[in-house]
């Protein structure tokens, strides 16, 4: 098993569901940005000390490099992931996909990866202890091109999500072998808590970076590895 093939089954059974309104657009970038996505897991397969799990992607970061909190600046020159990116099959006028030309920057991802960077200065430093990844790789929009988050959508919608996201987790979690599995956020350390019961790995939490938090947007950096030192992560 490799995390490409955890990923590509995860998306074939996610692409047969389906979503009702408010939801008009769905994306998945490991199916139109499956080349720099496969190209992240490729390079940074192994086992990791530490796993990272956001949520799901935002609309200028994962959704246009696939990569997790895929801020294009970062994700290109820091990570160096490069590679095509098509088009969605129902793209939304106000949310293009423009891959690594987009000019857009995502708060959480340049947060995220900003600091990573700034703590341990090479990529390959921090891959080494870590690993990345987000809990459901779609995308939801309304019609209006807001975002809608996977926990806000109907229990008959969401429990077929939250399975196959599960199984997914738990192979990517049995494969890398992580002593904890840290959430970014609330929503992602409850699926961590559920995906993973009756395994042998710690579970924790950090504050997520998102600009909508007006804790994050007071020093996220300085708080989130705070909490990752609390939870014994040991930090250069």
């Amino acid at each position: 098993m490799t995390l490409a093939k955890i990923a590509k089954r995860m998306s074939k059974k996610l692409s047969a569901l389906t979503f009702a309104e408010p939801v008009t657009h769905v994306y998945d970038p490991l199916q139109y940005a499956w080349a720099p996505h496969e190209q992240y897991l490729s390079r940074f397969e192994g086992l990791r000390d530490y796993v990272l799990l956001g949520m799901n992607p935002g609309p200028w970061g994962m959704a246009q490099t696939g990569v997790p909190f895929g801020e294009v600046a970062l994700a290109r020159d820091w990570i160096g992931i490069t590679g095509k990116v098509k088009k969605p099959k129902n793209e939304h006028p106000k949310r293009p996909i423009d891959g690594f030309d987009c000019t857009r920057s995502e708060v959480s991802g340049a947060r995220i990866w900003g600091w990573a960077r700034d703590r341990f200065g090479a990529a390959d430093n921090f891959f080494s202890r870590f690993y990345v990844g987000n809990y459901c790789p779609l995308v939801f929009m309304e019609a209006s091109g807001k975002n809608f988050t996977p926990d806000k959508l109907p229990v008959a919608e969401r429990t077929p999500l939250l399975e196959i996201c599960d199984a997914a987790l738990r192979e990517t979690v049995e494969l890398l072998e992580p002593k904890l599995a840290i959430g970014v956020g609330v929503f992602a350390e409850k699926r961590l808590a559920t995906a993973l019961k009756g395994m042998d790995v710690r579970i924790g939490r950090i504050l997520h970076p998102s600009p909508a938090s007006p804790i994050a947007n007071k020093g996220w950096a300085e708080r989130a590895e705070a909490e990752l030192e609390a939870l014994g992560v040991e930090l250069p």
